[in-house]
């Protein structure tokens, strides 16, 4: 296997996924992200319908792209949203193959990220990621996340020191990530990749029972700057 190029002297890019308001997609592109996320799995207490997220998406500047986050969702289904939201790209977050992977977005029309569930603990170092990311070769990029009961993301941090040394492909690092903790996760997993890019999504929401999808503006800035301060001391 051809190992990938290192990116050390790339910008971690940012996508803030989960949400639901006006104010928090402003927040989000005034903090400097480069991506927003829509959950548009019913099931998720962050879901939004397709005419949601494109109300919301309509108050992208340009360079910024909507991410619609889909759950073993038909391919027709996926499609119609995709077209709703311009400029979006899709995450799959189920059980897709590969093959339904491909159905759903076109195929070639849409661009999309498949999303690696990764065991918790120990377990982790069994999931065989470079076999995963041949498999998906066609996605955009490979989605990190923990593998916890029900899809969509559980706010779980898995080891990210388990994951292998070299993958060919851009990673997106996801699941329990913080201002406190996603410096941690860019230095582990930086050179290991093509590119390096993270999602948070809890991680910045208001604190209490009954916020999920609010997001805390505050928090969003601090995200950003975290991430921006661990770029700067790969290249000091």
């Amino acid at each position: 296997m051809t190992a990938p190029l290192p990116s050390t002297l790339s910008r971690t890019r940012i996508k803030i996924c989960g949400l639901t308001r006006e104010a928090d997609v402003d927040a989000a592109v005034e903090a400097g992200a480069d991506a927003i996320g829509f959950v548009l799995y019913p099931k998720s207490p962050r879901a939004v319908t397709p005419a949601r997220a494109a109300e919301l998406a309509s108050r992208l500047p340009p360079f910024i792209t909507p991410v619609l986050l889909f759950v073993n969702q038909p391919p027709q289904e996926v499609m119609a949203a995709l077209s709703l939201v311009k400029g979006a790209i899709a995450q799959f977050h189920g059980d897709e193959t590969p093959a339904q992977c491909e159905e759903s977005s076109g195929p070639g029309r849409f661009r999309y990220m498949r999303a690696a569930r990764i065991p918790l603990g120990a377990a982790g170092i069994g999931f065989d990621l470079v076999k995963y990311a041949s498999d998906y070769s066609h996605a955009q990029a490979i989605l990190l996340d923990a593998h916890v009961e029900g899809y969509g993301g559980g706010g779980k941090a898995f080891d990210w020191s388990l994951l292998p040394p070299a993958v060919d492909a851009h990673l997106v690092l996801s699941g329990g990530l913080t201002p406190a903790n996603v410096s941690d996760g860019i230095r582990i997993l930086r050179t290991r990749c093509k590119s390096l890019s993270v999602d948070v999504s809890s991680g910045v929401e208001i604190d209490g029972p009954g916020n999920k999808g609010l997001k805390d503006a505050g928090k969003i800035r601090q995200f950003v700057a975290a991430v921006r301060a661990a770029d700067a001391s790969f290249s000091s």
